[in-house]
């Protein structure tokens, strides 16, 4: 308990300061960004690889996904339980997993196991046995999952959401897959996703801890240095957001209705993405101060839960908001949605609104710095984005050069109250799906 309490005070200095970010290149030309931090004895270490579901092969959806989960499920002359036992035995954290756009792990180990730990990394990144027993019975976990979420109104949504709004595109596959595609993963495809799909090229490093850049040069090296230099081929076209204020109502016997709606927004390198997340902010982004809480929630009582927020993908960019109420209270908390879209979109801002939104977004930002490994993902998320090793030293003033007009210009480029998409799941009352 002593140790977990000193380990959270040496991380206040974070929060309050700014984070001094080194640029670390190997011996072998592998890059990665550093923040030392000789407080405690600990290294934390979460990269990325381009390329995530989206590049699943028709018919084997969920490829990705399942080599996340059976990665660390022995390798080289260990089989699962010797692995893991490993890491138990050490305290060593190594988990994969797969989004979208990218193929990312999560690293974490006490100094005095720093190279048992990469090693292990190392053997998990090049030479996972992917074993018959573990690869089934993680195969049964996710075709229970798959189940399971038939049944889930929040799952249901997003997968409706998403066919609408990418009918032709690898962004409405399902992650996870299907019963049938997970089925059809054999052996051969796991080997070939990381024969294929980790390479340098693509290659992103962050690290927090008690490392110095020398000692962290050699580690990288000694783990990734033997990846092929370029992945396999993958063409993932960048896509526009299909939203023509289609609603699609999927029944459930459900006592409250779960509503999601959207439609296109910027992507993270859009010169407008930071007055488009102030103005998200003020319209739902917000939690308690946003507008769609007070006058869905607070005023009317209409809904339990509402907001939005901005999704911006590699290949294209969403608002989505969230709504969850009762069947009889659906449409009249969709018409507030829309009144409160449309508002904001004809440019009913004032400047009170503004930098209340502007004070939370940059004085919330230190947040984000709570432990070392949610560091070295921002520090990821930075290099995934080109955002610039300064970024965190930019960052608030970004926020705070966002005026009035900026937000009024973005609103009424994005928000387009009668294009949402709208997907409810439940048995609302008088909304039927569009033909």
């Amino acid at each position: 308990m002593k140790f977990i309490y000193v380990f959270i005070l040496s991380l206040l200095p974070f929060a309050a300061h700014a984070v001094d970010v080194e640029r670390v290149v190997s011996p072998g030309g592998i890059e990665a960004w550093l923040v030392q931090d000789h407080a405690n004895p600990l290294v934390s270490m979460r990269f990325s690889f381009g390329g995530g579901s989206e590049l699943d092969p028709q018919g084997k959806e969920g490829l990705a996904h399942l080599a996340s989960t059976t990665m660390d499920e022995g390798a080289g002359n260990l089989d699962s339980q010797t692995f893991q036992g490993s890491l138990t035995d050490q305290s060593i954290t190594v988990r994969f997993s797969a989004g979208r756009d990218h193929f990312s792990a999560q690293f974490r180990t006490l100094k005095s196991h720093e190279d048992k730990a990469f090693e292990l990394l190392r053997l998990a990144l090049n030479e996972p046995r992917f074993d018959a027993e573990p690869v089934d019975r993680l195969k049964s976990q996710i075709e229970a999952g798959l189940k399971s979420d038939e049944e889930n109104p929040n799952t249901l949504a997003i997968r409706a959401l998403f066919k609408g709004f990418f009918p032709n595109h690898a962004y409405a596959r399902r992650a996870k897959g299907t019963l049938a595609s997970v089925r059809a993963i054999t052996r051969q495809d796991l080997v070939n996703f990381v024969k294929m799909r980790l390479a340098l090229k693509t290659l992103k490093i962050g690290v927090v801890g008690d490392v110095t850049p020398k000692r962290l040069g050699e580690l990288l090296d000694r783990t990734f240095g033997a990846l092929p230099l370029n992945p396999g081929p993958s063409e993932v076209p960048d896509v526009t957001v299909n939203a023509q204020g289609r609603t699609i109502v999927i029944e459930k016997d459900l006592v409250q209705s779960s509503i999601l709606f959207g439609h296109g927004g910027p992507k993270r390198n859009d010169p407008d993405f930071y007055a488009a997340l102030v103005m998200n902010h003020i319209l739902g982004g917000g939690s308690f101060t946003s507008r769609l809480y007070s006058e869905v929630r607070e005023k009317r009582g209409l809904a339990y839960s509402v907001g939005t927020n901005l999704y911006p993908f590699e290949k294209t960019g969403m608002i989505i908001g969230r709504a969850g109420t009762e069947n009889s209270r659906v449409q009249e908390t969709l018409d507030i949605i829309r009144a409160e879209w449309k508002r904001l979109a004809e440019g009913d801002l004032n400047q009170q609104e503004l930098d209340d939104a502007k004070t939370y977004i940059t004085g919330s930002f230190p947040l984000r710095f709570t432990s070392t490994s949610a560091i070295a993902g921002v520090l990821v998320a930075m290099q995934e984005n080109d955002l610039g090793i300064d970024y965190l030293d930019k960052r608030n003033g970004y926020i705070s050069s966002v005026t009035l007009k900026d937000v009024r210009r973005v609103a009424a480029k994005y928000l387009k109250a009668d294009h949402l998409n709208v997907v409810v799941v439940g048995k609302p009352k008088g909304i039927v799906s569009s033909p």
